[in-house]
């Protein structure tokens, strides 16, 4: 399975009772494909993956298939001890894939999360992407092993230590021929696009797909045309602003793109605890800075 041009992530909305608003989301998901995204990862981080239950899962994963009616692959996220039984319903529910999150807590040797992976793999016959993020951490020579798993396609780095990624990309490369996908998975991944592109890691994931769709194609379209002067125009008036935001609070990676979604039109709710909404000045903030991309991208 290819995966192009911008994934999106799209939130979780949760209605007036704290459940999950299925029409809301089939609306959400159903912008974000028209709106051109060339893949729908459902129930991950942006869609606060940490607090859903199975039955949540099950409704998102139900909510955003039927919503994408095809047009696009679908990904779900599954991790942590329920993996295997959040892979099986990811399955059941006609997804195209999984986003294998971290094991919960625990730190482990690269040994321990290759035997994580594969038996979250062997539960299924999906596509399974591997995140490395937080207490999940890879060796390159345990990269390698992973890309000799049939249905493990591809790697997603959330750590942004660059040196360690191109040690892990050229020993996958010389253990193994078959088609094995590279992806940035930082935090507003758009700031790190260009030392990406360096080691040949062209997809990312975009966070701001879910609520600027039009800044984030903008911006695809000017880095991948070679259009610098864009580009650069963007990194500076609207990524670096909403990263200086993002990083004034924990847990803003996600209620703020919830927020922008919201300042959209689209009733999508507040986000779960352990997170908190954005405070009222920073939603004015966001505005702004929304505005400010909206205006440089011509959009």
């Amino acid at each position: 399975m290819r995966l192009d041009g911008v994934l999106f992530f799209p939130v979780t909305p949760f209605g007036a009772d704290g459940a999950v608003a299925e029409p809301v989301l089939a609306e959400h998901v159903g912008r974000g494909v028209a709106a051109g995204a060339g893949g729908v990862f459902t129930a991950c981080g942006t869609g606060e993956f940490n607090a859903l239950d199975l039955e949540d899962y099950t409704r998102v994963v139900k909510a955003s298939v039927e919503a994408t009616a095809g047009r696009v692959p679908v990904f779900s996220g599954a991790g942590g001890v329920t993996a295997r039984a959040f892979a099986r319903v990811a399955a059941d529910g006609g997804v195209d894939g999984l986003l294998l999150f971290p094991p919960y807590l625990v730190a482990s040797p690269a040994e321990g999360l290759v035997r994580y992976v594969r038996e979250v793999a062997a539960e299924t016959d999906l596509p399974v992407i591997v995140y490395q993020r937080g207490n999940a951490r890879f060796t390159p020579d345990a990269v390698a092993e992973l890309a000799g798993i049939p249905n493990v396609i591809g790697f997603k780095d959330g750590l942004g230590d660059i040196d360690l990624l191109q040690r892990i990309i050229l020993t996958v490369r010389q253990a193994t021929d078959r088609e094995f996908t590279f992806f940035n998975g930082l935090p507003t991944a758009e700031l790190t696009v260009p030392a990406y592109r360096g080691l040949g890691v062209t997809l990312y994931s975009s966070a701001v797909f879910a609520f600027a769709p039009e800044i984030a194609l903008a911006f695809y379209k000017a880095v991948t045309s070679g259009d610098d002067r864009l580009t650069t125009a963007l990194l500076t008036r609207f990524y670096l602003p909403l990263v200086r935001l993002r990083d004034s609070r924990q847990g803003y990676a996600v209620s703020l793109v919830k927020a922008g979604v919201r300042l959209g039109g689209l009733d999508v709710g507040g986000v779960r605890p352990p997170l908190l909404d954005p405070r009222p000045e920073h939603v004015a903030e966001l505005s702004r800075i929304i505005a400010e991309g909206r205006r440089v991208a011509g959009a």
